[in-house]
């Protein structure tokens, strides 16, 4: 992303209040996320707004993190009709049905252990990708996973906050 300011930015700082929360609601979940990107529109650049996201997602609480996670879908079952977690989540696309299957048996398994669905930066992943990593954090702590779903929900804010911005330019 370029460090000057894009049209989709320019278009961005412009919306109405209404219209920027329904956008920021579309890249995450999390209304005190969403709050803290709109209160400090106008962005100079991207990146600016970049930073802002990150220090929104490290300040989320467990409240809010889990109101970030109700807006993921498991992994291997994207939203019927949301091209954005189809896109993300392309990686299980072509995956086998023994993957499908073993993806929900294990998604089903961290969900009962840590009471959200898993949630990883999919984006570019494979479906084995995936799979092995929900199968690495299922013994982790939940203060652990805590740290791990705020990391991974950071970089998934970063891709979708840069497509917002640089959308059809």
């Amino acid at each position: 992303m370029t460090s000057s300011s894009t049209p989709g930015l320019a278009r961005f700082n412009t919306l109405a209040d209404d219209e920027a929360t329904t956008a920021l609601h579309a890249v995450c979940a999390a209304a005190a996320w969403g709050r803290e990107i709109l209160s400090r529109r106008p962005y100079a650049t991207a990146e600016a707004l970049l930073r802002v996201s990150d220090a929104a997602t490290a300040a989320l609480t467990t409240e809010d993190l889990a109101d970030a996670m109700a807006g993921h879908p498991p992994i291997g079952r994207p939203k019927p009709g949301d091209p954005t977690s189809s896109r993300e989540q392309r990686g299980m696309a072509g995956a086998t049905e023994e993957l499908k299957a073993e993806m929900l048996e294990l998604n089903l398994a961290y969900q009962e252990r840590f009471g959200h669905v898993f949630l990883i930066c999919a984006t570019g992943a494979t479906g084995e990708q995936m799979r092995d990593a929900v199968k690495s954090r299922i013994g982790n702590s939940p203060e652990q996973e805590r740290g791990i779903v705020r990391t991974e929900l950071g970089k998934i804010n970063r891709i979708r906050l840069t497509r917002l911005v640089t959308e059809g330019e």
